[in-house]
């Protein structure tokens, strides 16, 4: 009996410390360690954000052995040498928290994703309260909404083309994003029939699966650009197409998309023929200060006359001189960049009957040359887009680049060292060394060589330089030819440019005593322009004894003695 009652008292015994146990687990899993993370329930994509991790021991037990990880929304841009999850340790949350102490961390982030999109920012703390063995672990969740993002993006196409005639649209986009953007990626996505004729700047990939894809290295606050499409239908009148567009950037080898563009054309049975003519021609090549007479010309090949329609030529190129534009009969606020005409000025806008055309005409003259700072690709194309009633067309003009070449004459200079005397004398030998620059200024330049013609009291020395730069000498025809190959555009502009140097020497005759005589002719620098396939030109004027580009000369040191 005794017996009985011994193991009784020990099996309440181990009830009551098991009991206990649980009591106090139980106890303690009541008492919170409370975890939360703040930070805005709205943002703009880009914008800089900060997550603020707190937590609080509300309870009366010391806890241990503090582990916090951190995860930031998917695809958020954290701050260098940071990735998405962030592990905090002992290091950084100490050995203990302590009854009604208080943790607080900061993580800072921008956001990228869509309009409305949500973002979950997740925070685990995992602990041991004193004298237990057991580890608890809390957690808590922050969503934000993109609320807005703060980018233009956005299809400039007519509503109506033709079938198999090309037209020209655009993709236009802008950033006011407040972080820089980088590897983003413009996607067109074609409608069924549509062929790309030509893209600019060049895609990435044109009409694979259907799509043209576009690289954008990187975009800050306020800059932005366009995309230039060509293309054509090969569709039934009637028939509706819808084009979409996208722009995002890439994370982790997947595609975040930031904006979406759509545009629906119908395919239409034109009404009206429009074409122009610049200087007569309909396929002009323009050069640097050209005076252009545009001509747009338009005909009625409907079955039904035309009324009280309107025409506006828009303009756009960085050559325009748009202070120079004038019209007889069209509409214009000086400097602006477009010009219009109704039927107060132009009768067949009033009425236009079938098969019977009309005509319109204005004058501009193009810069004498333009800013090239940041160049890109359109710097030498101008861009007519005409609106007439429901038509649309443009018409892209080509202009050639624009060469220029310096020739210069030292006797002082530190490229050879020159010698002889100073005026020089007749039949005593004076050497000088003769600089060619060359520039380009707005599109890849072909084959660009330059010549010069010696006279006959000057010949070329052995000494040239750079010594791999490629110069020939023809004795007979005393004809001096520098090869220099392609020149890409903005070279000289934007940098020094292509410079060579040679020597000659100069041997005076009695008949050139008493004045300066001419050391070098008049050189020419010519190419071919890879954009408008024609040979451009320029000319430096000839070189005498004067050296006015040698400041160590002073007055009469020039005239032959």
């Amino acid at each position: 009996m005794k017996k009985i009652i011994l193991l009784i008292i020990i099996l309440a015994m181990v009830a009551g410390i098991v009991g206990l146990w649980y009591s106090q687990k139980n106890t303690y899993s009541r008492e919170v360690i409370k975890l939360e993370i703040l930070g805005p329930a709205e943002v703009d994509v880009g914008a800089e954000i900060e997550y603020v991790v707190k937590y609080k021991n509300n309870g009366n037990i010391r806890v241990e052995d503090l582990e916090l990880i951190f995860e930031y929304p998917e695809y958020s841009i954290v701050p260098e040498g940071k990735s998405l999850r962030q592990t905090l340790g002992k290091d950084e949350l100490g050995d203990a928290i302590y009854p009604g102490e208080e943790r607080v961390f900061y993580f800072k982030a921008w956001l990228i994703g869509e309009e409305d999109e949500s973002k979950e920012a997740k925070v685990w703390l995992s602990y041991r309260p004193k004298d237990l063995k057991a580890r608890y672990e809390s957690d808590t969740v922050l969503t934000t909404i993109i609320k807005k993002v703060p980018l233009v993006f956005e299809f400039d196409i007519s509503t109506k083309v033709g079938s198999e005639k090309n037209f020209v649209f655009r993709l236009n986009y802008f950033s006011n994003i407040e972080y820089l953007l980088s590897d983003l990626r413009c996607i067109l996505e074609h409608p069924s029939g549509f062929e790309v004729v030509k893209a600019t700047p060049l895609p990435m990939f044109i009409g694979e699966e259907g799509k043209t894809e576009w690289g954008i290295a990187s975009l800050n606050q306020s800059d932005g650009g366009r995309f230039e499409i060509t293309g054509k239908f090969k569709a039934d009148v009637g028939e509706e197409k819808i084009f979409k567009a996208k722009l995002g950037v890439w994370r982790n080898g997947e595609f975040i998309l930031l904006k979406e563009a759509t545009k629906v054309v119908s395919i239409a049975d034109p009404s009206l023929y429009i074409y122009q003519q610049i200087n007569g021609s309909p396929k002009y090549i323009s050069n640097v200060g050209d005076l252009l007479h545009y001509e747009i010309f338009f005909k009625n090949i409907g079955s039904e006359p035309l009324i009280d329609m309107f025409l506006v030529a828009r303009l756009d190129g960085k050559a325009f001189d748009f202070q120079t534009m004038k019209s007889t009969y069209g509409n214009f606020q000086l400097g602006d960049s477009s010009i219009f005409w109704d039927g107060n000025q132009i009768s067949e806008l009033k009425f236009l009957d079938v098969k019977e055309g009309g005509k319109v005409d204005f004058w501009i003259k193009l810069k004498q040359g333009w800013d090239i700072a940041d160049f890109e690709d359109d710097n030498s194309v101008l861009t007519n887009k005409i609106i007439l009633g429901q038509a649309r067309e443009e018409f892209l003009t080509k202009v050639n680049s624009k060469l220029d070449i310096e020739q210069k004459v030292y006797f002082e200079d530190e490229v050879f060292g020159n010698s002889g005397s100073i005026p020089p004398q007749t039949g005593q030998s004076t050497t000088y060394t003769v600089i060619w620059q060359a520039k380009n200024y707005y599109n890849l330049t072909e084959n660009v060589k330059v010549k010069a013609i010696l006279p006959e009291q000057v010949r070329l020395t052995s000494k040239i330089f750079p010594e791999e730069a490629r110069m020939t000498y023809d004795s007979k025809s005393r004809e001096i030819v520098w090869e220099i190959g392609d020149i890409e555009a903005g070279k000289g502009v934007l940098d020094d440019g292509v410079n060579c140097a040679f020597q000659i020497v100069f041997i005076p005759t009695e008949e050139q005593r008493g004045s300066s005589a001419i050391l070098i002719n008049q050189a020419r620098i010519s190419g071919r322009d890879e954009w408008t396939g024609q040979i451009i030109e320029a000319v430096a004027s000839s070189t005498d004894t004067i050296l006015p580009d040698d400041k160590t000369m002073i007055e009469g040191s020039g005239i032959v003695q």
